[in-house]
C-alpha cells in the first residue's frame, strides 16, 4: 500500500474535474492514492491529463491501439499496480484481446502483429530497467515498416513521458508495486548495537 511523505489531497476539496480522476481510479483499482499527491499540484495534474493523454495519447500522429500496446507493455515491465489495472480496461476498450494482455510479456507472433511486435520491442528498448536500450538500425526498420518518422519520434516521447512519470510514482511512493517492480523501497538502516561514545 503506498504511503507517500507528501500530503494527500482529499476528494472532497479536489475540483470537480479532480474528483472523476479520483473516482475512476477508485473504481478501477481501489486506491487513488497518486491523484491525491498529484492534486498538490493541479496544474500539473491537468497537464499530464489534457495536454499529455488528450493532446498526444489519444490525438497524435500513432493510432491509440498501438499506444495501448506500448503502454501496457511499459506497466507490466515496471510494475505499478494502478496503471496495469488502468492500462487493461483501456487495451480491452482499444479492441486488444485479453488473450494478447496476458500474453504481453511472452509476446508471440501467433497472436501479435508484425506491427504489434515492432512497439513491443521498442518498450523493451525504452522500459525503465534497460539502462542498456538502443534503437538500433533493425528496429527502426521494423518500426518504419509500419510508422513513419515523426510517428516514431511521437512513440518513443510517449514512452519517455510514461517511463519517467513511472519513476516517479514510485520515488514519491504513490502506488502499489506489483513484484515486477524495479524500484524497491531502500532497505531500513541498521540499528548499531555498540553503546554510544561520550
Amino acid at each position: 500500500m503506498p504511503t507517500p511523505h507528501l500530503p494527500r489531497v482529499p476528494r472532497k476539496v479536489m475540483p470537480a474535474h479532480l474528483q472523476k480522476l479520483w473516482d475512476v481510479g477508485m473504481e478501477r483499482t481501489g486506491e487513488a492514492t497518486v491523484i491525491e499527491v498529484f492534486a498538490n499540484a493541479p496544474e500539473l495534474l491537468d497537464w499530464y491529463f489534457d495536454d499529455f493523454y488528450q493532446g498526444i495519447f489519444y490525438k497524435g500522429r500513432v493510432d491509440v491501439r498501438s499506444k495501448e500496446i506500448l503502454r501496457l507493455k511499459l506497466s507490466k515491465q515496471h510494475g505499478c499496480f494502478f496503471c496495469n489495472r488502468n492500462n487493461t480496461v483501456d487495451c480491452l476498450a482499444a479492441g486488444i484481446t485479453q488473450e494478447q494482455i496476458d500474453s504481453i510479456q511472452d509476446p508471440s507472433p501467433a497472436i501479435f502483429s508484425d506491427k504489434d511486435l515492432a512497439i513491443i520491442e521498442l518498450a523493451d528498448q525504452m522500459m525503465l530497467q534497460n539502462m542498456s536500450g538502443e534503437l538500433t538500425g533493425d528496429l527502426y526498420n521494423q518500426l518504419r515498416a509500419h510508422f513513419d518518422d515523426a510517428q516514431i519520434v511521437e512513440l518513443g516521447f510517449v514512452s519517455a513521458i510514461l517511463t519517467g512519470v513511472a519513476k516517479w510514482i514510485f520515488v514519491y511512493d504513490m502506488v502499489t508495486r506489483e513484484e515486477t517492480c524495479p524500484v524497491s523501497r531502500a532497505p531500513a538502516p541498521e540499528k548499531s548495537s555498540a553503546p554510544a561514545r561520550a
